[in-house]
């Protein structure tokens, strides 16, 4: 593509759309994963017996094990949900975005 077609594609509001609601969403998410990564770290750091203590009575499955497999899980389905709406809305976006530049481009 020539630089004059990249000049089309940044001009047009769609793809201002695109870029925006991309980065509200990556950002979204960034919060996420950082903001229960750095709560378990200053859980350990500051409650460390809570974490020790058993789910149940009797239990060998502590709350800090249980809370480790529920991030694992939770950034999992988190990175999922990311790949679904980037392969989705996002590529349908960017779909559009190419088809305008090429009509312009004639």
């Amino acid at each position: 593509m020539s630089s004059e077609m990249y000049e089309h594609m940044r001009a047009n509001p769609k793809f201002q759309k695109l870029v925006a609601k991309r980065g509200r969403f990556a950002w979204t998410l960034a919060f996420i994963v950082l903001g229960m990564f750095y709560g378990f770290v200053l859980l350990v750091a500051f409650r460390p017996a809570l974490l020790g203590r058993p789910i149940y009575q009797g239990s060998m499955v502590t709350f800090g094990v249980a809370f480790e497999l529920f991030m694992f899980i939770f950034f999992w389905v988190l990175t999922a949900v990311y790949v679904r709406k980037a392969n989705g809305e996002y590529d349908e976006l960017t779909a559009d975005l190419i088809k305008d530049a090429w009509k312009e481009n004639k």
